[in-house]
């Protein structure tokens, strides 16, 4: 048993999530839904597979921190790995990305949201629960910059899961841990590397929530991600995060900076046969600044309502907008978005 073919039949299932556990059968997320395949894995053997994927040098590093975190290409497929030890032994739950490139079309996500990356400066919130597609859907609005804009653009991941292909624009890649230290790190270096746009793969902590707001504030388009369930919800959880004594200068930060936030959460289309994005779509007027500023991140909800003419969109109107699309873009089970 080999984990290229474990992962060749996980794409050819059209599964976006491959689980191994020691004494347990596979399992595959299918549209969404977990499915156990085969006989369950003795721990010699999958002990063996992380061996092989995390590699000599960093198994003592897995052995001390008991997880690691990696991107690799195996079978043809560009994975995402996350290794785990539980009470059964080593784990790895596998994410498998597309394989091709991501745009607005091909992930069936509404054009407006190229608007989101017009401007020169600024801050860009793309929220959602885990397994949302909030990766694909930054990696899909730094390519409209890609094939459109000659800028300097620079990533910080933790792992890269798309691998970005010059085009018209100049682009950079990082990754933490492997080439830098952490994101902290990044975002100072960042500032002295004369980009134009700045990608931080995930806000999990106040001071990388901080260097990334003052990034946007210093005249760069700054895009990133948080996990919520609503674009209020995304906006408060970073002001939160942050000392109450402070908290006031956060949300003036925010209100300053603010582009516009994508919520958004995968739901799966029968007539399909794939699962598709469904956004709520904040973006910055007058009034959605004087919010947030003053904290008043309930009333994001009516201003949403109210501000389709700003290009904003509720999750009923994105829904009726889904509805009526007629130019979908299925992709094959191979692709990995099914």
């Amino acid at each position: 048993m080999q984990l290229e073919e474990l992962i060749k039949a996980a794409r050819s299932h059209g599964a976006s999530d491959l689980h191994l556990e020691a004494g347990l059968p596979l399992a595959l997320r299918i549209r969404g839904d977990l499915q156990a395949k085969g006989e369950p894995i003795p721990p010699p053997t999958l002990l063996d597979m992380a061996r092989e994927v995390v590699g000599p040098e960093a198994w003592p590093h897995f052995v001390e921190r008991r997880s690691a975190d990696l991107s690799l290409t195996l079978g043809g497929v560009r994975c995402r790995i996350n290794l785990l030890h539980t009470v059964r032994g080593v784990g790895m739950a596998i994410r498998l990305l597309t394989s091709f490139q991501a745009t607005l079309k091909t992930m069936n996500l509404h054009p407006d949201l190229k608007r989101l990356v017009a401007p020169a400066h600024g801050f860009v919130l793309v929220s959602g629960p885990t397994g949302s597609g909030k990766s694909t859907t930054l990696a899909a609005l730094l390519q409209e910059l890609n094939v459109t804009e000659t800028r300097h653009i620079i990533t910080i991941e933790s792992p890269i899961e798309y691998s970005l292909r010059p085009e018209l624009a100049y682009i950079r890649q990082r990754e933490v841990g492997r080439d830098t230290p952490s994101f902290e790190q990044a975002l100072l270096d960042a500032l002295r590397e004369d980009p134009d746009v700045l990608m931080v793969g995930e806000m999990r902590d106040p001071e990388t929530m901080r260097l990334t707001l003052n990034a946007a504030e210093t005249g760069h388009l700054v895009l990133t991600t948080v996990h919520s369930s609503t674009c209020a919800e995304a906006l408060q959880r970073i002001t939160s995060a942050f000392p109450p004594e402070i908290q006031s200068a956060v949300r003036a930060q925010l209100a300053d900076s603010l582009v516009g936030v994508v919520c958004q959460r995968l739901r799966y289309r029968t007539d399909l046969k794939i699962r598709v994005p469904e956004c709520e779509i904040l973006t910055s007027n007058t009034a959605v600044k004087n919010h947030i500023r003053n904290g008043d991140f309930f009333k994001l909800i009516s201003a949403i309502e109210v501000g389709a003419e700003s290009g904003m969109w509720t999750w009923h109107r994105y829904q009726t907008w889904l509805d009526r699309r007629k130019d979908w873009h299925v992709p094959k089970p191979e692709d990995g978005l099914g």
